[in-house]
């Protein structure tokens, strides 16, 4: 449980004056407020049998009241609720009076905000409940908490959901991956993209890459959610950015010719981490986590599936022709961009104007490939007579 203690209402039924040196107020005071807390947070399933409460850390934070922006310090207390033996976690009783002991018009709001067996796995919180004076029998009666609607279906689905609705989000995970796939129906003359290389061979090949992009970040997915390998999120932010660098010069010129999964595999494992890092934050038990991390992964391939199919047809298509090239390049240079921005951005932790665009532009994504469609289209049903005396590449497959 996490508690947030105004320190100007804390003074009320703590110590008055605290809230004139909120700086120096934990130092000064930490015994004796982890001894006020601890008297006034309670919890059990049964009267007889309450559970253990510890505070297991404490400190300040400074926030604004949103209706006039004005500044305020709070007490942040984080508390470890155990219950005796196997007690049911779902549904219990919250017993706390903090400052609603000394003054009768205090209340305190509780939500949850993580509970995966009723599908609310986010940091949104849930709809408030509170807890404050009874005035018809002058009491402060604690909060019932039940949970035991909830089930591993409504976790697994809300989950599959959240892994959909992530990779739809994560502009840079799917950046890496189509630009990796533009030059893939292309084969190598002389050290450059020149053809089509035939719809079985470029079907073959998107397929070698999607397959090895999974498996990679199914790999580190699997191993960062369950704790046996972590990295710091910084530096996972920077190598995805730098992977679409990578990719995107690949799409101008061969970089790895003929070895695209064996990239999309290695990029594949740091992408994983950055999805990990998405379930590790939930802190579930080991039945829920295996659950969770397959309903992540199928809702990460399924809108992979989606966006890869809603765009790569037409890249097959247009590949055939000679303006594909600029398609290619236009889309390469612009993942370059992209990529610089955020490696700037991810380092320096700091927006920039380019990174700023870049969103901007992403945003249309659907525009785009609804344009790349049409125009896929079009030239595909130009009559043959246009285009008479264009060569075309000899097609492999």
């Amino acid at each position: 449980m996490e508690v947030q203690i105004p320190l100007t209402e804390l003074e009320l039924s703590f110590k008055p004056g605290i809230s004139k040196n909120p700086e120096a107020f934990l130092a000064q005071e930490e015994p004796q407020l982890r001894e006020y807390l601890l008297a006034h947070i309670h919890a059990y399933a049964t009267k007889d049998k309450p559970w253990k409460v510890t505070i297991t850390g404490l400190k300040m934070d400074q926030g604004r009241y949103p209706e006039s922006n004005v500044a305020y310090w709070e007490v942040n207390a984080s508390v470890m609720l155990i219950p005796e033996n196997a007690t049911n976690t779902r549904n219990f009783y919250l017993d706390y009076d903090a400052v609603i002991h000394q003054v009768m018009n205090h209340a305190a709001l509780v939500s949850i905000r993580s509970d995966w067996e009723n599908g609310n796995i986010e940091e949104a919180t849930a709809e408030a409940q509170a807890i404050g004076w009874n005035l018809q029998d002058n009491t402060i009666p604690p909060l019932h908490i039940n949970l035991d609607k909830g089930s591993w279906w409504t976790g697994f689905t809300s989950m599959v959901r959240l892994g959909a609705r992530h990779i739809a989000e994560g502009t840079d995970h799917l950046m890496f991956l189509l630009v990796l796939l533009l030059p893939a129906t292309l084969l190598v003359r002389n050290k450059e993209w020149n053809g089509f290389g035939g719809t079985r061979y470029s079907i073959l090949h998107l397929l070698r890459i999607v397959t090895a992009f999974t498996i990679g970040h199914s790999l580190t997915l699997l191993l960062g959610a369950l704790g046996w390998v972590r990295l710091p999120s910084q530096p996972v932010e920077i190598l995805i950015a730098f992977s679409i660098l990578v990719s995107a010069v690949h799409a101008l010129r061969p970089l790895f010719p003929g070895k695209e999964m064996f990239v999309a595999a290695g990029f594949g494992l740091i992408h994983g981490l950055a999805f990990a890092a998405t379930l590790s934050n939930l802190h579930l038990d080991t039945g829920p986590m295996v659950l969770s991390i397959l309903g992540f992964n199928i809702g990460i391939e399924l809108m992979q599936l989606f966006v890869i199919g809603i765009s790569v047809p037409w890249l097959i298509i247009l590949s055939r022709k000679d303006m594909y090239r600029y398609i290619r390049i236009t889309g390469a240079v612009f993942a370059a961009v992209a990529a610089i921005a955020w490696m700037s951005q991810r380092y320096l932790q700091r927006a920039n104007p380019f990174s700023t665009m870049v969103e901007q532009i992403a945003g249309l994504g659907k525009w785009i490939i609804a344009g790349i469609a049409l125009l896929a289209v079009v030239v595909s049903v130009w009559p043959k007579q246009k285009q008479a005396g264009v060569s075309q590449f000899p097609s492999k497959g």
